[in-house]
């Protein structure tokens, strides 16, 4: 329908589309309302969009049948009293939504999966030009420049690194930055690597990598390596083999050594996942020991429900039911139970090896390597949305937090996308 709008109208409409779907995006550090669930700025943004979507292209019949599964699946569990039905519907209702809201981004804006990547660049660059803002503002003194509690009511100072301020930008934590930017660092770092660029300038490439660092973040460190190999990888691993081992090195033992919670999280996370150690008052860092926590409870409750797992939203009572922080008194050993600390751990705990199964065909079959005979930026795009999607499953267990589906959606359809442009340039040829 949207050919029988006017050129301008027709671009004016898709400006306010895509400024709201980058703020759902990155502004989720302020909520309207905590009770009975969390209330962010892009749910507000669903509603007032979802339903001329909806009118305008019905339902994907692949999603739909997802969601009927999972559907199914979860009321089962909840009369079997493995769910509660508030704790399905508030995680049920926010997914469904969430995927059809970007699914339908990507409709109205005719795939236009190029624009839509470049925006987001745009946008991480305009986020960290605040985060740089944030580390001078600290390094100065001028509070209000480098503390936004003020007026986001769920962001966080947090201190920390080498500078005494962990960056976290607009963002409610360093993780989340790691988490959001690593597609854009991705690009980043190919823009300085190369002779060309995309997407980004040189110096807006800069700024993203700087802030990316400067995060401090174990999420952003896992970016930082996943993104050498992949360019690695990308350009042939022998040609750049010498580059990456040295450079990796010096990371890990740069951080290892300056970073006291970095060395405190890989110590403690080595010790509870390869030599079983148990966990201890004032020793054992209290993130590795909530994973470490969260990955038993996981591993029991899917040994109980294998194939579809025991329904979205229900990993706080699987939680409740293995958990071995119960006899630990100390408050915060038991965060993180609706979430699971990680989102490969909450499929598996909810959704079983349909979910899983469901992120890994995705993963790999619609991975676009770079390909020298048919050179175009769906390869950009495909290597960091996969980064990004490896480091939620790794550590980010919220579903749809940050837009994550969005990201999802966007890598499914960049290689939809790929493929008809290798079509397009066979039938060139003919």
């Amino acid at each position: 329908m949207t050919e029988h709008i006017p050129y301008i109208e027709r671009s004016r409409k898709n400006f306010w589309i895509v400024l709201f779907i980058y703020i759902s995006i990155f502004i989720n550090s302020f909520v309207f309302f905590k009770e009975p669930f969390e209330f962010y700025l892009g749910y507000l943004i669903f509603i007032v969009l979802l339903p001329g979507f909806i009118l305008r292209y019905g339902f994907n019949k692949n999603l739909f049948f997802i969601f009927l599964i999972l559907l199914v699946t979860g009321v089962f569990h909840v009369i079997a009293g493995n769910n509660t039905s508030q704790q399905f519907l508030k995680v049920f209702v926010g997914l469904f939504l969430s995927y059809f809201f970007y699914y339908y981004v990507i409709l109205e804006l005719d795939y236009d999966i190029e624009s839509l990547f470049k925006w987001y660049l745009k946008g991480c660059y305009f986020v960290s030009l605040i985060g740089l803002f944030q580390f001078v503002s600290y390094r100065i003194g001028f509070y209000a420049g480098y503390n936004y509690s003020w007026f986001l009511n769920k962001w966080s100072f947090i201190p920390g690194g080498n500078f005494g301020v962990r960056i976290n930008s607009i963002f409610a934590e360093p993780t989340h930055l790691g988490s959001v930017l690593s597609a854009a660092f991705f690009v980043a770092l190919y823009n300085i690597i190369r002779s060309e660029t995309y997407g980004l300038t040189r110096m807006q490439s800069i700024a993203i990598i700087v802030v990316y660092v400067l995060s401090f973040s174990g999420l952003g460190q896992m970016g930082i390596f996943l993104s050498f190999v992949f360019l690695a990888i990308s350009f042939g691993l022998v040609r750049y083999i010498i580059l990456l081992i040295p450079v990796m090195i010096f990371s890990y033992n740069f951080l290892y050594n300056n970073v006291i919670e970095f060395k405190e999280r890989i110590d403690s996370t080595f010790g509870l996942f390869i030599e079983g150690e148990k966990f201890e008052l004032g020793k054992t860092h209290g993130s590795s020991f909530i994973l470490y926590n969260n990955y038993r409870v996981a591993l029991e409750n899917f040994k109980t429900n294998f194939l579809f797992g025991t329904g979205i939203g229900s990993h706080p009572t699987a939680f409740e039911r293995y958990s071995i922080a119960k006899d630990i008194k100390v408050w915060g050993f038991n965060l993180n139970s609706a979430d699971a600390n990680s989102m490969l751990l909450r499929l598996i705990s909810e959704t079983g090896i349909f979910g899983v199964a469901i992120f890994l065909v995705i993963m790999v079959k619609c991975y676009v390597k770079r390909d020298i005979n048919h050179l175009t930026y769906h390869w950009l795009v495909s290597n960091g949305i996969l980064i990004m999607i490896i480091l939620n499953l790794f550590r980010q267990g919220h579903y749809f937090l940050n837009g994550f589906p969005f990201f999802v959606i966007l890598y499914y359809y960049n290689s939809v996308s790929y493929r008809n442009s290798q079509e397009s340039a066979l039938i060139r040829q003919l």
